[in-house]
Parts: C-alpha cells; structure tokens; sequence
C-alpha cells in the first residue's frame, strides 16, 4: 500500500541551489516522504530519483534560472508521471502545463504563489522603488489581470502571507488561503551559535575580533536591495560587517562586504545564522521571508523591510521599517546591535516555534487530503475518477 502522490512543478529551481522556492519543495519532499507519500518534482534542470528536468532556456542575469517555453511537453511529463495531485509553484509556463494535465487526468490542482508578480512587473519595466510611474501603473494592471486569469483556474490557491492572500481575494481569487511556510526548529534553534567558529571565521575574513556580524542569506536579485544594506554598513563603518551568503547576479559590494557560498547544509546555515549578530533584509517584494524565520527561530536579531510577507513576519518579533534611506537602515541595525530586546527576541522564538515544520506540513497535508476526498452531494453520481484514484488504495 502506497501513500498519494503529490507532483510539483516549478521554474523556481535555480542550479545555485539558492532560493526560499527550491528549499520549501525539497523540505517538504523529505517530510511527505517520512508520511508515506509519493513525491515527484518537475523542474529545470531537477536530477535524481522521483525528479524530471523539463529543460529550459537559460535567463540572463537571474542567478541559475531557467525559462521554460514548451507548454506541451510539460504537460507530458506530468501526465507520464501518474500523479494524484499536482501544485504548480510559479505563475508562468509551468502553472498553465499543471493545469493541462490536472485536467486530462482530471486530478486536483494546487497553486502556492510564491512571487509578488504585480510588484515585479513595476521593476521589470524600469521603476526603481519608491516610484510611482505610469509605466509601473500599468504593468502591474497587465500583471494583476494576468494572476486573476491564472489562479482563477486552480481548484485551491496557497499564499504565504495574509497580505498576499489579501491581494488575491482582491483580484477576485476568493478561493485564496493562507498557508504560512515553515521552519525546522530542530536545526534552526539558539544553540547553533558557535563562538568558536565565528572566531575562526573572523580571522579567515581578515576581520577584528567582535567585529558586528550582519548576515544576508539569499538570492542576489534586484529587488532584495542589497545595495541598501551595502550602503547602510558603510555608514556604520569599522567594526562592522556584511556578510552576504548567496549567489545572483547583483551581489552587494564595498569594503565591508563579503560574499559567501551557501552553506552545504541547513545544520551550517543554522550555525551561521546563530552565530552572527543581526539579520538584514531590505526585499521589498518578499510574499514571506524564509530567511528571516530561520534567524528568528536562532534567536538572532532581525531587521527588515516593513513590506509585505516580510515586515507581516517580523512585526513585533524584530524591527521593521519603510525607507531606502541608507541612514535609516543604519540607525536600524545599530539600534538591533545595542538595544537587546528580550521581549522581541521571545516573540521571535515563539512566532518560528509555532511555524515548525511539523505544524505547517499538519496544515498543509489536511488541505491536501481535503482535495482528495472525493466529494458526496444530494442526487450526484458517486464520486470515481474526479478527486480519488485507486493506485494509492
């Protein structure tokens, strides 16, 4: 007896391994996997068992992503696949094949939208933030009608945060629910600092000792703002610095800058996360912030954009502000360095504590099994082929 089969599809794969989209699946994955569940990834360039590559074209300047323009083929793999359930996890060419093969096999279908599409349109069309230009005005109307259009198909939308699942019901995706994501407090937990170890580190950086550590873990990607943060540390000047762990095509710079690889591991991102001073964040497109759950629940002070998934997350648990003032980010984190706030960092704990990885897959494994239920009403034919299929009987 095997367990349903749940299928993901998504672009959000770069070949880094960086991105919160790529760590979420493959969390996620081992966790329905220790349930019993059957998992399949589709995705560009995904190698491995239970994992289909459905290629793609390679996107400039985006840190590893890659497009995928065959609808068709797609669909085709799905389909090959034999799948349960299947969740698109981005709104381009992946989310419109899920939904044709959903259909052939008439399966459910999931969407989780993972990306601020609208607020992305005003950037790709040359608005730099802060702006309000007709240009920018107009993207995000095509973006919005576009997302309408989209999610209005899906059987189940997810959001990550109350403000984005707000922005759906506002383009009139009702069927919209939020469904936090989750962090796995038995590796990102307090005692993961390491003294020692940023001891070690401090020397191989050719840093003094007790110099402030700030940490940026992410993507480098236009909308994070890294140069904001490079700026703000700038202004802080010796005896701090930024450690900015990723890869992208816009790494930060300056001389109190320093790039690192991700770690190999989420045990060493812990280590590295507890054992710096505070967590920055200027994104201001985030529909929820990873990162900074995973700081919050080392018990590392965060400082973050008040936009958003992100500022919804650490509101009360951190501090948060809006401004592209370097000088206010500045006072921000030295007001994170010297003031420490107990109150704030047990409000962080508890918030990671009651967004474990456990909880959220509860939540999220009941929404599941919901869609696959298959449904009785008054005079209706019995339920066989819509939501249940017999290869898991």
């Amino acid at each position: 007896m095997t367990g349903p089969h749940l299928l993901d599809a998504t672009m959000f794969w770069p070949r880094s391994g960086v991105g919160g989209v790529r760590r979420l699946i493959t969390t996620k994955r081992a966790a329905l996997s220790a349930r019993g569940w059957r998992h399949t990834l589709v995705a560009p360039g995904a190698s491995g068992a239970g994992m289909l590559d459905c290629g793609g074209w390679p996107i400039p300047f985006s840190g590893g992503y890659r497009f995928v323009a065959d609808r068709r083929h797609v669909a085709q793999l799905i389909e090959r696949a034999e799948p349960d359930i299947i969740e698109a996890a981005d709104p381009y060419t992946l989310a419109w094949a899920a939904l044709d093969a959903a259909r052939a096999l008439h399966l459910p279908s999931v969407a989780f939208c993972h990306s601020n599409l609208a607020a992305m349109a005003r950037r790709w069309v040359g608005e730099l933030p802060g702006q309000h230009t007709r240009r920018g005005r107009w993207a995000e109307r095509q973006a919005r009608q576009y997302l309408a259009r989209l999610y209005g198909e899906f059987e189940l939308v997810l959001a990550p945060s109350r403000a984005m699942t707000a922005l759906l019901h506002d383009l009139g995706v009702h069927h919209a629910q939020h469904q936090p994501l989750g962090v796995d407090c038995q590796v990102f937990h307090p005692a993961a600092d390491d003294p020692s170890w940023r001891r070690a580190l401090e020397r191989r950086l050719g840093l003094e000792p007790g110099t402030h550590l700030l940490i940026y873990a992410g993507r480098f990607a236009a909308e994070k703002n890294l140069g904001l943060l490079a700026r703000a540390v700038s202004l802080l000047g010796p005896g701090h610095a930024l450690l900015a762990v990723g890869h992208g095509p816009r790494p930060p710079g300056g001389r109190h800058v320093h790039v690192l690889p991700p770690p190999p591991n989420s045990a060493q991102l812990a280590r590295l996360l507890a054992s710096c001073d505070a967590f920055v964040h200027a994104g201001d497109q985030e529909t929820f912030g990873l990162g900074a759950l995973e700081a919050m629940a080392c018990g590392t002070p965060v400082v973050a954009n008040a936009s958003g998934g992100l500022g919804e997350l650490v509101y009360g648990a951190g501090i948060t502000l809006r401004s592209q003032r370097p000088e206010d980010w500045a006072d921000a984190i030295l007001g994170a360095l010297q003031h420490g706030d107990t109150q704030r960092r047990r409000t962080a704990l508890e918030r990671a504590r009651g967004l474990d990885w456990p909880v959220v897959l509860d939540m999220l494994e009941r929404r599941y099994q919901r869609l696959l239920q298959p449904v009785r009403r008054a005079g209706d034919e019995p339920a066989s082929t819509a939501h249940a299929h017999p290869r898991h009987a």
